[in-house]
C-alpha cells in the first residue's frame, strides 16, 4: 500500500500566536494518526516559480490514514484554533511505491 503525504505551504501567517496554539494541538493529532514530520520551515533555496513559503511535509502510512487524521476530532480542534490566522495550501497526495 502507498504512503499517504500531506504538503502543507503557507502563503501568509497572519497570528504567530494562533499558528503556536495550533502547532500544539495539531502535532499530537497527526502523530496519533501515524503521521510523521519529514520537513517543516522555510526553504533554503527557491527555484522556477517557487515562492518563500513556510512549508511542511508529512508522512502517512496510507492516503486513507491522511485523510482519517485531517478529518479527526483532534486535528478539527487545532484547526478550530488557528482559525483565519494564516492562510495556507494543504493537499494530500499518494506516494510513489
Amino acid at each position: 500500500m502507498a504512503k499517504g503525504y500531506w504538503l502543507s505551504a503557507y502563503r501568509s501567517i497572519k497570528n504567530p500566536d494562533a499558528l503556536a496554539e495550533y502547532a500544539k494541538l495539531a502535532a499530537p493529532a497527526i502523530q496519533a494518526g501515524g503521521g510523521r514530520f519529514l520537513a517543516r520551515g522555510m526553504p533554503e533555496k527557491i527555484y522556477e516559480a517557487g515562492l518563500n513559503q513556510r512549508t511542511v511535509i508529512i508522512e502517512f502510512p496510507s492516503v486513507a490514514k491522511a485523510i482519517e487524521t485531517h478529518d479527526s476530532p483532534g486535528y478539527q480542534a487545532a484547526l478550530k484554533a488557528l482559525g483565519n490566522a494564516a492562510e495556507r495550501d494543504l493537499r494530500i497526495v499518494e506516494g510513489v511505491d
